[in-house]
């Protein structure tokens, strides 16, 4: 209690005692003993006055404790467990994350099918594209009419004039097998967070990053096609291969990513509503900092390191060149400049694969570098383990892409060289998760730029080569 407040009760109670003594002896009451009857029961009032006071006051201060270690737990947990699981139950949260994560896992497993299915050139044995789903065939007759559709294609002309009817059916199932595959995935994703949102586990804020995530999800559909299409017209060049657009095949990849890093994001979300930093104090909070600025430059150099990949994927790249580390017997191939202008860095087959070494090399140095900073941070352990488990990734990626290079990128080779870029982007995204600043709401314009993003894609897509299926009468690319 403070001392003005003591001193206004005591002089509210020998005010109130002199009154009542006053009142008494004017009465005529002059004896002690009848005096004395007045005044106790009024000084037994102010007594239970005063405890009362004391009580409220004490109530007060457990209340303001209690508000302030709930300020604490607040800035702890962050923002995500407020907006993504204040309306979930423990139970209901790690339900919810496993289901996100399975569709995590699906694209991630899509990611890997295209891999093969680019390796093993599989990719334009489908002329056409529906958006319900194509049948696949089941009769002979069925099958000879897919294989005619192919005939006309300039990759079964230049490529694979020899092919027999069987051996169509196994490139013709492999691109079957990756739409359908992308297709139920729609399924995997919709049906469940039908369910939880007729439950109303699902929030706002919550109900806005799942939607942006079905909504890339079947723009992607979108782009694989407008990818395939380019693929289905004759080459520039009289002699060479026909292929997909590397810058094509880039926004595929860069799609998928897209649509992978919001499922993780929120699956970690989901999974680690609070952060660990804020349990490390005001030193912690300041190393887990300096870590993310250390950490956030390497992400993106991961992630552009990956990009120059799909356009080493779409140039056949990985085919030439095969000796490493020199390229054409010097450091820097004589053909690095071969094209003219910005293209010549995305279309040029020497300066693609030497930058893709040059970004590999630089992302392996980079880890190394951070790393030994990183080494002398208080950060939390599960940031410090995701990191280890990046670094050691990183120098399995750098080791596959060699012997890839080596060996002429074999399909099993190609396709774990790709897998394993998804394993380190997301070792990358599990430490800057676990490094979150505590109360921290992110931007908010992320969502809307991404969701506008990926409806002007969309519109290109559908808008840049006119009509987006080929009718059953279809003769060829030249109708593309």
């Amino acid at each position: 209690m403070s001392s003005a407040l003591r001193r206004g009760l005591f002089s509210l109670r020998n005010g109130l005692g002199a009154k009542v003594a006053e009142s008494c002896f004017q009465s005529g009451k002059s004896s002690g003993s009848s005096c004395a009857n007045v005044l106790i029961p009024a000084r037994q009032r102010l007594g239970a006055s005063l405890f009362v006071s004391r009580r409220l006051q004490s109530t007060v201060a457990e209340a303001a404790s209690t508000a302030a270690k709930a300020a604490t737990n607040a800035a702890s947990t962050g923002v995500y467990a407020e907006l993504f699981s204040s309306n979930m139950t423990r139970g209901t949260r790690l339900a919810m994350a496993t289901w996100v994560g399975l569709s995590g896992a699906w694209v991630y497993s899509m990611v890997v099918l295209g891999g093969v299915t680019r390796l093993t050139r599989s990719g334009l044995s489908m002329t056409e594209w529906k958006l319900t789903g194509e049948k696949a065939p089941s009769t002979k007759e069925e099958w000879e009419a897919e294989f005619e559709k192919y005939k006309t294609s300039p990759e079964f002309r230049k490529v694979h004039s020899r092919m027999s009817l069987d051996e169509f059916k196994f490139i013709y199932y492999m691109e079957y097998t990756h739409r359908m595959w992308g297709r139920l995935l729609g399924l995997v994703f919709a049906l469940p967070c039908a369910a939880f949102a007729i439950r109303g586990n699902i929030n706002a804020p919550l109900a806005k990053r799942l939607g942006l995530g079905f909504f890339m999800g079947g723009v992607q559909g979108l782009v694989g096609w407008w990818m395939v299409r380019s693929g289905l017209k004759e080459p520039v060049d009289e002699y060479g291969v026909p292929r997909v657009s590397p810058y094509r095949l880039a926004a595929h990849l860069v799609s998928a990513f897209g649509i992978f890093t919001t499922l993780t994001w929120t699956t970690l979300d989901l999974v680690y509503p609070s952060t660990p930093v804020a349990a490390l104090g005001e030193a912690g909070i300041k190393a887990a900092s300096q870590a993310r600025r250390l950490l956030l430059p390497l992400a993106v150099l991961v992630g552009i390191t990956a990009t120059s990949g799909a356009f080493v994927a779409g140039l056949d790249a990985g085919r030439a060149y095969n000796t490493w580390p020199l390229m054409d017997g010097g450091l820097v191939p004589e053909q690095y400049f071969r094209l003219s202008g910005l293209r010549n860095f995305f279309e040029n087959t020497a300066a693609v694969q030497f930058n893709h070494r040059t970004l590999a090399t630089a992302t392996l140095v980079a880890f190394g570098l951070v790393a030994h900073r990183m080494a002398k941070l208080p950060i939390p352990a599960r940031a410090r383990t995701c990191f280890r488990i990046a670094a050691g990734l990183t120098v399995v990626q750098f080791s596959l892409g060699v012997a890839a290079l080596l060996m002429y990128v074999p399909t099993s080779l190609g396709s774990l060289h790709q897998a394993n870029a998804l394993n380190l982007f997301t070792a990358v995204l599990a430490t800057l998760h676990a490094l979150r600043a505590p109360g921290t709401k992110g931007c908010k314009f992320v969502a809307p730029l991404a969701a506008a993003a990926t409806a002007g894609v969309g519109y290109i897509v559908v808008n840049q080569n006119g009509t987006m299926t080929q009718s059953p009468s279809y003769t060829g690319p030249s109708s593309a």
